[in-house]
């Protein structure tokens, strides 16, 4: 499936920067940084620029749809330099691009879209403070949270998943990195180095602590709860370029 690539990073405003290093726990057994670990990054570096911000105490944000672009996978002991950035807002949305370069030359690009709730309503919340900090990397452009997937088709052949209480944050509900990992059984064939691959991620609803499944193969895969409701959708693309 052809997928859009992530806007341009902006190049005005706030960008927040971190550093992390490929550890074990990160790869396969080939060196590979897994995508659940790009996942986790993603993560770090957004609450990280939120906490160093000083509005972090406001709102929970909560993962809509994530696009992953890699150039080149990282692998295990490269160093990383995570730079991050608000680029773009919608009425109660925002989107966070991030790039990860790698000292041995791996290339992730990701865009995310992001839903701020308000801590103690957990209505969509976004306040002049936000607005004051991310408004200028925006410069403008408007996004949107809509969802694009399709359902699975009916037939589409199914594998069991287990989410476990590991997998819990503390929203109480399934982290968006440890979804991706269900995603990770599929590219086993990815080694160190290995690239490009896209990939688009949309989260449909909550995933919880209990069995799932995980429909479908080649370029489009859905993470799916007991009684059907779709939980995760992904599409892939290794034609990237």
């Amino acid at each position: 499936m052809e997928l859009e690539a992530p806007v341009p990073f902006p190049t005005v405003g706030r960008v927040h920067e971190l550093s992390q290093r490929v550890g074990p726990a990160s790869t396969t057994v080939a060196g590979r940084a897994r995508l659940d670990a790009v996942a986790d990054w993603l993560q770090q570096v957004a609450y990280d620029d939120v906490v160093d911000s000083g509005i972090d105490l406001e709102v929970v944000w909560v993962l809509r749809r994530t696009q992953v672009r890699v150039e080149r996978f990282p692998v295990f002991g490269e160093r990383l330099s995570m730079r991050t950035a608000c680029s773009g807002l919608g009425p109660l949305v925002a989107e966070r691009r991030t790039t990860l370069t790698g000292d041995a030359g791996g290339l992730v690009e990701a865009a995310a879209i992001w839903v701020p709730l308000h801590r103690e309503t957990l209505l969509p919340h976004r306040s002049e403070a936000f607005l004051d900090v991310y408004g200028p990397s925006a410069a403008g452009r408007r996004v949107k949270a809509r969802l694009r997937h399709p359902g699975p088709p009916e037939d589409a052949p199914s594998v069991p998943w287990t989410f476990v209480a590991a997998d819990l944050d503390v929203a109480g509900h399934v982290n968006n990195a440890a979804t991706w990992r269900a995603l990770e059984e599929g590219l086993t064939d990815l080694g160190p180095g290995d690239g490009p691959l896209g990939v688009d991620l949309e989260h449909h609803a909550p995933a919880f602590a209990g069995p799932a499944e995980v429909r479908g193969t080649g370029d489009v895969r859905w993470i799916t709860a007991p009684d059907g409701r779709v939980l995760v959708s992904a599409a892939f693309d290794r034609a990237v370029g």
